[in-house]
């Protein structure tokens, strides 16, 4: 899971020249060669990834049965698929309902742009295959900002519910934390969400958005991520379990709140592709207590590869999905 980045306020002019870049860069995607440029971008950035850590991911293999490794990478496809889904309650919500299949070609092969330095290429992807579907830039860039948001605002009280209290994780003398998540899971109220969105589009210099998010959508897409909140601990937790770590309650508490804070601190660091980087160091600290030092970067160079790969196979077949089945536009209406 991933979020697109943070938002940043300026002053006026550096809004301007920011909106005006943003605009550039926008009106270059709506060329098909810059699209297949930048979609070829993208997917080389995620394999490279890979490559470069193709010598240390062969040498956690040797040590991993491939029948763990085959349920890991199920995981994560269904960590990437439920975000997905998640993404689509939250856009029907704001007057943008898709359906399975066009969400999933606007989401899945826009993400793929996150492996690109910088933090705004999953968002200009997804809003440039957004408006082919008829659906405004600025409303499929602000349904994306809504979604990240209640991402991390599940995931946030995820960790505030596992980590506290659990053995040898940074949280553990601070059970009383776990008293907060209520409180957290109060930001995804619609009015709270509904202000994040009127932020974004007022930071981005675009027109009030007609609709706020309705409890029905917000509810729905709250439980699409806490289902890949799930799926993406428990991948952490067959691969620990891969390597020696002994399973039960415990251990399932720190691969949920462990990778939770883990991509909560690598989509802070927006500067980094994919939270690269970060994101491994902080569950590696967090899976310390329960494995040795060898197992723990196993399970962390492993869950990431699986997870970039699961991210090339959902975008791979979303593609293949729109070259079967062409977008069809929603009403002229919607774009705005």
């Amino acid at each position: 899971m991933s979020g697109p980045g943070e938002l940043r306020t300026g002053g006026p002019a550096e809004h301007g020249r920011g909106r005006a870049r943003v605009l550039r860069a926008l009106d270059l995607l709506r060329s098909p060669w810059a699209r297949r440029g930048f979609l070829l971008a993208a997917v080389a950035a995620a394999v490279l990834a890979l490559v470069v850590e193709r010598e240390a991911a062969g040498r956690a293999l040797d040590q991993v049965s491939w029948s763990f490794v085959a349920l890991a990478l199920g995981l994560s496809v269904l960590n990437v698929l439920f975000a997905a889904l998640s993404w689509r309650a939250v856009a029907g919500g704001l007057g943008v309902p898709l359906g399975v299949r066009d969400a999933a070609v606007v989401y899945l092969v826009g993400q793929v742009g996150k492996y690109l330095p910088g933090s705004v290429w999953n968002l200009l992807a997804s809003a440039e295959l957004g408006r082919d579907r008829g659906v405004g830039r600025r409303l499929t860039v602000g349904t994306l900002l809504v979604g990240v948001l209640l991402s991390a605002v599940v995931g946030g009280a995820l960790v505030l519910v596992t980590l506290p209290g659990a053995r040898g994780t940074p949280l553990e003398p601070h059970g009383w934390l776990v008293l907060l998540a209520p409180v957290v899971l109060l930001l995804v109220l619609p009015p709270v969400l509904g202000r994040v969105l009127e932020l974004a589009l007022r930071v981005t210099g675009q027109a009030p958005a007609r609709r706020r998010p309705d409890a029905g959508s917000v509810a729905a897409g709250s439980a699409w991520s806490l289902a890949s909140w799930v799926a993406i601990g428990l991948q952490v937790l067959v691969l620990a379990v891969a390597v020696g770590a002994q399973p039960g309650v415990p251990l399932l508490r720190t691969s949920l709140g462990g990778y939770a804070l883990a991509w909560l601190v690598g989509t802070v660091l927006v500067f980094l592709p994919a939270g690269v980087g970060a994101r491994e160091a902080v569950l590696a600290l967090v899976l310390a207590p329960v494995l040795d030092a060898g197992a723990v970067l196993v399970v962390v160079l492993l869950s990431r590869v699986l997870l970039t790969l699961a991210d090339l196979l959902a975008a791979g077949s979303a593609m293949l999905v729109q070259r079967w089945w062409p977008p069809q536009p929603t009403p002229r209406s919607r774009r705005r």
